[in-house]
Parts: structure tokens; C-alpha cells; sequence
């Protein structure tokens, strides 16, 4: 009589294990994008070492370090991490995010209120614009980025307030009926930006894109990339308004662009005040062209240059879809042009490492 063979089935045991005998480094495979990327990030952060002490006093305990914040932030964009509390519970129990952060198998993370006071504190608007000035200071970027070839555009970013948070200047009040969301009726309301405000965030704007475009509350972020691979380089953030493109083109040409570049942009810019502004900063306008009254003629038109220019210029559309995506700037949590500006820039920050990584190989989404 033959044997009764038995299933070859491991055992489901529960005892856990006492000890390890593996560290955080053997766990993170060796070809993990994220590694290429931590060095870059480290690069940058230890070149700004002398800024962050100066944000830090000399007395009282020792504040969660600043290079840690900002590793933790930088995972929050590329894992499109929705909230603070998820990303510190994530950072808990998440070896690869333990890791990139800098913090030991045992040692505790912080609360989630402790980073995000931390943040809102040190982590603002300058200290952001440092990081991402610092990242087009590393070795492979003048390889990859262009000088001289240059395009503008602006979106708008959805503002964490509601149509009942605006309310006439003088005394208007959100409608309340004793519900937690209360039924509000604006037909044949007026409302402009001129009588009405936010009370939830009093710098958005009521905007729209265009015509056939929803009104909604919302801030204006502007970019600048450059044409050979389509870098950004310079990043605005405004309130809404009719000539806010306008001015943060400008004023991010007169930061970045040298005198001989080229800017190119779409018909919204077709206008006396960018055209002329562009020109006194020795820099060619490449607007398309509106169909009556342009600011510009054939002495831009005829050349070959400018219709390159419109060709890449759409390539700034890509960054916008990556921030309101993946970045997970749809919709603003922040409330305030200054930490939504500080949020952009860290976006846009991820953005370019993220492409340095594509253009050099060592970068695959498919692990994140």
C-alpha cells in the first residue's frame, strides 16, 4: 500500500520574531530609484546647512531637524500622500519611508501636530525658493537645461473655501440654517471679488480659466521652463487677477533670463504690457499670435525660432498636470498665498529631481 504523501503546505505560524538581524539599508533593494534620489537631496540640504542654522535659536530643547522635515515632505509629494497625519503614520510603520528619512529601525516618529507646527515655522516660503534654487546648482543640471530658450504660463489652484465661505465685504455672514452644511441659494446674487471675501481664506479669489470655465475660489501659480528638456525654472505664486500673468512673467524673466533669450507664450500674453515689458528686458517675445490686434508682427513671426517656440511651449502644460496629480495641488489644504507658494516650490522641486532622474535613466515610476 502506497504512502499517503502530504501537502507540501508551509505553516501558518503567528509567533513573532524577537530580534532582527537585518538593517534598514540590506532592506531598500540597491536599484531603488529613491536612493539616486536621496543623494541629490542630501547634496542640496547639506549645501544649505549655514541657512538652517540661522533659523533655529540658541536656547530651549532641539527642534526635529529641518533636513528630516524636508526628506518627509519631498515623500508626501512623490507618494501623493494626502495629509500630515497619514504621511507621519506611514513614516511609522513604512521601512522605505523610515529610511529616506533618515530615522532608525527603533526611534520613535513625532506626533503629526509636532511636524506640521514645525513646518508651518520653519520650513516658509524662503526656505523653499533656497531648495529650489539649490537643485539647479547641482553638477547635472546646466547638461540638461537651457539658458537661453524660455516659456511662460499660469493655472489656478483650487483655495480650501467653499462658495458659502464668500460673503459681502460689509458685514455679510456664510448662510447658516443648523446644519453642518447649510443649504445656500445665489441666484441672481451678484458677487465679485470687489464686494465679496472668503471668510475661510480672504486672499482667494473668485476665478475663472475662461468663459465657459466654472467660477471658483482659487490662487494663481505661475511657471517658467526651459526648452531643451522642460525644467522649470522659476516658479510665481499670485492672487488672481486680469493682469497677474502679466506681472509674474515678468517678474520671473527679469530673475532667470539672460538678455538675447527667448520667452514663449500663449494668446493671453498677446498683449502691449508683456510684449514691451519683455522687449526693455532685452528678452524676444514668442506670444501666439491673436487673430486681431497683436502686440506683435512679422518681424518676430517670420523667423524660425519663433515657431519652435510655440511648439514647446505647451510642454509647461506637463508640470501643471504633474503638481495637480500626482503633487496633489488640485486643490490646495493650505490657507494663504505664502504656504500654498512654499507648497509649490516643493512641488516643482520634485518635479525637476524626478525629471533629472528620467533624463539621466535612474529614475522609474513603476516604483513608486
Amino acid at each position: 500500500m502506497q504512502p499517503q504523501l502530504k501537502p507540501m503546505r508551509g505553516l501558518d505560524l503567528k509567533q513573532d520574531e524577537l530580534f532582527s538581524y537585518t538593517t534598514l539599508e540590506q532592506r531598500i533593494p540597491s536599484d531603488h530609484p529613491l536612493r539616486p534620489l536621496r543623494k541629490f537631496v542630501d547634496t542640496v540640504l547639506a549645501s544649505m546647512d549655514q541657512d538652517f542654522d540661522g533659523l533655529y535659536s540658541t536656547r530651549g530643547r532641539a527642534s526635529i531637524a529641518l533636513e528630516r522635515l524636508l526628506r518627509a515632505s519631498l515623500l508626501q509629494v512623490i507618494y501623493t500622500v494626502r495629509s500630515e497625519r497619514q504621511l507621519v503614520e506611514q513614516i511609522d510603520f513604512n521601512l522605505l519611508f523610515r529610511w529616506f528619512v533618515g530615522l532608525s529601525m527603533d526611534e520613535p516618529v513625532w506626533d503629526h501636530s509636532t511636524f506640521s507646527q514645525n513646518r508651518d515655522r520653519l520650513f516658509n516660503q524662503e526656505v523653499a525658493r533656497l531648495f529650489f534654487q539649490r537643485i539647479k546648482s547641482l553638477e547635472q543640471w546646466p547638461g540638461y537645461a537651457s539658458d537661453e530658450h524660455f516659456s511662460v504660463d499660469g493655472t489656478l489652484i483650487d483655495a480650501w473655501a467653499s462658495h458659502k465661505s464668500f460673503v459681502r465685504k460689509d458685514g455679510g455672514e456664510p448662510p447658516k440654517d443648523g446644519t453642518r452644511n447649510p443649504y445656500a441659494d445665489f441666484k441672481g446674487e451678484k458677487r465679485s471679488n470687489a464686494t465679496h471675501r472668503s471668510k475661510t481664506d480672504p486672499e482667494a479669489r473668485l476665478a475663472r480659466k475662461n468663459k465657459g470655465d466654472a467660477s471658483r475660489l482659487a490662487h494663481m501659480a505661475h511657471t517658467m521652463i526651459e526648452h531643451r528638456s522642460g525644467l522649470i525654472v522659476d516658479v510665481e505664486c499670485t492672487e488672481f487677477n486680469g493682469h497677474a500673468e502679466v506681472e509674474a512673467a515678468l517678474a520671473m524673466l527679469e530673475r532667470t533670463a539672460k538678455p538675447g533669450s527667448t520667452v514663449g507664450a500663449d494668446k493671453n500674453y498677446d498683449q502691449q504690457a508683456f510684449v514691451q515689458g519683455a522687449r526693455k528686458l532685452k528678452v524676444t517675445p514668442h506670444v501666439a499670435q491673436k487673430a486681431k490686434s497683436s502686440a506683435i508682427d512679422g518681424r518676430t513671426t517670420r523667423h524660425e525660432g519663433y515657431t519652435t517656440s510655440l511648439k514647446i511651449r505647451k510642454r509647461i502644460e506637463e508640470g501643471f498636470g504633474w503638481l495637480k496629480t500626482v503633487g496633489g495641488l488640485r486643490k490646495t489644504k493650505l490657507i494663504g498665498r505664502a504656504k500654498l507658494s512654499a507648497q509649490l516650490l516643493l512641488g516643482f522641486s520634485v518635479y525637476n529631481l524626478i525629471r533629472l532622474g528620467s533624463l539621466s535613466g535612474w529614475w522609474r515610476g513603476s516604483h513608486v
